[in-house]
């Protein structure tokens, strides 16, 4: 029951390890069978009468249905032997810009670049543009088929191969090639929140139990899912994502893993390859990640993607007067960045940016060194060393990467001159 996860996925590791015995199906079943009755009298010896029924709410009723799955049971298929084939299986970004959508064809064998895999085809829920030109655009490892499988991210194009309305890769792109002379930074740390079927936090009670509220816990009284984050860390690493780190964050249902620092366009592809990568773990162990700003019902509950960006003029000596410049150009444009930092043109950030807890204001830009509580932020140890990058708070967890990067970019940049002035500020604050 490690992490709060439902007390079987200790089981399924347990005799995940004892495979090679042999297992059949009715072995497992009764194996299981028995570690739970061990489980249930272990909780009655340990807990009062109240405190089992409450547990069991806990932990039986968010997850889903799909947990149930012998998980074992699938690495007997997986471990049959085959040919050269390849399983790639083709990731893009739905109409929304917010969700991924994913599915798998056979190569006759293992792709040796991007270059060989072939374009495909999908549909498209829109009027006029029904079906859809895929273009893989990168490729990783498959962390769940394994090797010589791949996952690759690819990028959406009309029929006249003109990039759909949620590619924001394709502009993205043009930009990275326009600043590359910078050689240009980007790290990302993308919050996100584990949720049950139901909605509600995993592992929260309804009755509203006081658990620690702060970053980095350690304890089942403090935070919930160990499992799925180390799970989905070594997934990235497999899969060749630049992972950098992983921790609890506020919320003991609430995690975070940083990406980076990648250059040029290359961090928005890890990004959207690490977000799938969790949700397909997610699955396994029957909870949802959920990205959005604020997912529940208590508005203080928010996530976001705080964003790491830097020059070479910024990482070398003497670069704190670069990033204070950048500083300066991103306060001229507060507003602009607002409407592209979550998917529904700032509407998500109004609901996120309260100038509470360590968030800033949405109303107004803001700034400081070793501060969490402002828009822009210049780390401690950047000050004292007088070089380093500069951290962007306002970004939300259900950002698109790339139209972070690309406003970053144009702003910092490329001189983007449109300023903020009265009525844009009421029109992203409408």
């Amino acid at each position: 029951m490690h992490g709060g996860l439902h007390p079987k996925s200790s089981i399924l590791r347990l005799y995940a390890k004892r495979k090679e015995g042999g297992w059949g199906l009715v072995s497992i079943r009764a194996a299981i069978q028995d570690e739970t009755a061990k489980i249930h009298e272990y909780i009655r010896k340990m807990a009062p009468s109240d405190g089992i029924l409450i547990w069991k709410k806990i932990m039986m009723s968010t997850l889903s249905k799909s947990f149930g799955l012998h998980k074992i049971v699938k690495q007997h298929y997986l471990s049959l032997a085959k040919g050269a084939e390849c399983q790639v299986t083709y990731i893009w970004i739905d109409k929304a810009g917010e969700n991924l959508l994913g599915k798998t064809r056979t190569l006759e064998m293992e792709p040796a670049g991007i270059r060989d895999v072939p374009e495909w085809s999908a549909s498209w829920p829109d009027e006029k543009i029904t079906e859809v030109v895929l273009v893989p655009v990168r490729m990783f490892r498959d962390p769940f088929t394994l090797d010589p499988n791949k996952l690759v991210l690819c990028e959406v194009l009309d029929g006249n191969y003109a990039p759909t309305g949620s590619n924001q890769r394709s502009q993205c792109v043009k930009v990275m090639e326009k600043v590359k002379d910078f050689q240009t930074w980007f790290g990302m740390e993308q919050e996100y929140m584990l949720l049950g079927l139901d909605g509600k936090p995993f592992g929260w009670p309804s009755q509203g139990l006081r658990l620690t509220r702060a970053s980095c816990t350690v304890g089942i009284n403090n935070m919930l899912g160990r499992d799925i984050s180390i799970s989905h860390y070594r997934a990235c690493l497999y899969a060749g994502i630049n992972i950098c780190g992983s921790n609890p964050e506020a919320w003991p249902f609430q995690w975070e893993f940083q990406v980076g620092p990648c250059e040029g366009i290359e961090v928005g592809d890890h990004v959207w390859m690490a977000r799938y990568i969790l949700h397909r773990v997610c699955e396994d162990f029957g909870v949802v990640a959920s990205l959005d700003a604020t997912p529940i019902e208590e508005k203080k509950h928010t996530s976001g993607c705080h964003t790491n960006f830097s020059t070479k003029e910024m990482r070398s000596k003497g670069g704190l007067q670069y990033i204070e410049e950048a500083i300066r150009r991103l306060s001229k444009r507060h507003s602009q960045h607002l409407r592209v930092y979550d998917p529904h043109g700032g509407a998500d950030n109004m609901i996120r940016l309260t100038n509470q807890s360590t968030t800033s204001s949405f109303q107004s830009f803001s700034t400081a060194t070793a501060s969490r509580k402002v828009s822009v932020r210049i780390p401690d140890h950047v000050s004292r060393s007088g070089c380093g990058y500069l951290e962007d708070r306002r970004p939300a967890a259900n950002c698109d990467p790339y139209s972070v990067m690309r406003a970053l970019a144009e702003t910092c940049l490329l001189g983007a001159a449109e300023e903020d002035d009265d009525e844009r500020k009421k029109t992203v604050a409408a």
